[in-house]
């Protein structure tokens, strides 16, 4: 993205999947998307939100005003995993998620929502249930979607932390390109109203 203008930016709001738990926080994922974005020359801010052990409803709690100080281009959705572990009902996770995502569409946001899976042992009524939420909402409120933030990572011990629900510094850089995908998209797309101002200009 060109180096003139106004800086668009990028706000995160996620839990400790976002947050670095158990690492220096400039290992975490969007520590290192940061780093590539910067590499790439753009005139992005990133804004990390994200708070070991928020909820979705704590995150309705704190996202206004997140969204009126930092006014983002692109909000980045990255909860619902605590809620899943409390055994929240599906029907009240999905209802905050929503929420979350009116809340960042109506303030100019484009949304990225970063799909989650429960561990086996909570069954897979619930599990199952707890999945399809994040493709649901993708397509009824037409948001893009990573499937599967950990994909890649949650079966694999040696990328996960020992309490087997965080991943480790290691697998970062596999998170990070699991939500680029996405994220590039969404850039692009904010790329191209500045390139085509700076072909009028010129």
């Amino acid at each position: 993205m060109p180096g003139i203008g106004a800086a668009q930016s990028i706000l995160v709001l996620g839990d400790s999947l976002s947050a670095a738990y158990g690492m220096p926080v400039e290992q975490g994922w969007v520590a290192l998307m940061r780093q590539r974005i910067e590499q790439q020359s753009a005139n992005v801010e990133v804004v990390n939100a994200s708070i070991s052990g928020e909820t979705t409803q704590g995150g309705i709690t704190r996202l206004p005003a997140l969204l009126a100080q930092h006014k983002p281009d692109i909000l980045i959705l990255e909860l619902g995993a605590n809620d899943g572990l409390r055994g929240t009902p599906l029907p009240v996770i999905r209802q905050n998620l929503s929420h979350l995502i009116t809340l960042g569409q109506e303030a100019g946001a484009q949304v990225l929502l970063l799909g989650i899976r429960l561990p086996p042992n909570y069954g897979p009524r619930y599990s199952d249930g707890f999945y399809s939420i994040f493709a649901e909402l993708s397509e009824s409120q037409q948001v893009a979607r990573v499937p599967f933030l950990m994909d890649g990572v949650a079966l694999e011990r040696a990328l996960m932390q020992n309490d087997g629900l965080h991943p480790n510094s290691e697998a970062q850089p596999r998170l990070l390109e699991n939500v680029w995908r996405q994220l590039d998209i969404l850039l692009q797309e904010l790329r191209a109203p500045a390139a085509q101002a700076l072909t009028e200009a010129g």
